[in-house]
């Protein structure tokens, strides 16, 4: 089944939340989006959760004669999270791939200037982090993301998305306190072909969420 677009992946992925929502298993949500196409699909969720939505900025490493191709991430000022299997099969090293870093940590900030207009993140202490993608192709972003969000010490770690590659999802589940995945299709192929629309998002998109559930 393929989701007509990025909000109708939220619908289905918050009816999930729901049902552990209402067994007491997400006490004191906050819902944190990674941009951009993980904020329309976490605008949904925290509607539906009545959970506060912010975004954390991360930044895929792609090879350098690849770059779609993620071998890391980076999340804030923390240093980059690699895949040293993705390395090792590549021949690369964490040195060749600085340039690449410092390039993606530029883009980084600015993105994490305009979003959040110098506001800090919510204290995470004590409550129950969603982390919410439009989904897991590698899941290189998403695990860089989960251990920033570790490191400030939230009661747990939840990540939700639509779709992921299998093995993505096995790699992930093993970082978090739990995976919310509504399909792990053997055929994945690419997020983007599990969705009629697919649309790649602005900032201007990722800012009319956070804008519109701001006033809400």
């Amino acid at each position: 089944m393929r989701f007509r677009d990025r909000r109708q992946a939220g619908r289905e992925l918050a009816g999930r939340l729901r049902i552990l929502q209402e067994k007491g298993a997400l006490a004191h949500p906050v819902v944190l989006a990674l941009p951009r196409g993980g904020v329309p699909v976490a605008r949904v969720v925290a509607e539906a959760l009545e959970a506060p939505l912010d975004v954390l900025v991360a930044r895929k490493i792609g090879a350098p004669f690849q770059k779609e191709l993620g071998v890391g991430a980076i999340v804030g000022d923390a240093p980059p999270v690699f895949d040293p299997r993705t390395l090792e099969h590549l021949g690369l090293t964490e040195d060749e791939l600085a340039p690449v870093v410092a390039r993606e940590r530029e883009e980084l900030r600015r993105r994490d200037r305009l979003y959040r207009h110098g506001r800090p993140l919510p204290d995470l202490r004590g409550h129950t982090v969603i982390l919410v993608d439009d989904g897991l192709a590698t899941g290189a972003t998403a695990r860089a993301a989960v251990r920033w969000v570790r490191a400030h010490e939230p009661e747990q770690v939840v990540l939700a998305v639509p779709v992921a590659a299998p093995e993505a999802a096995d790699l992930l589940r093993a970082e978090t306190d739990d995976l919310v995945c509504v399909q792990r299709p053997g055929d994945f192929l690419s997020v983007g072909s599990w969705y009629e629309d697919f649309d790649q998002l602005s900032d201007d998109d990722v800012l009319a969420d956070l804008e519109d559930m701001a006033e809400g």
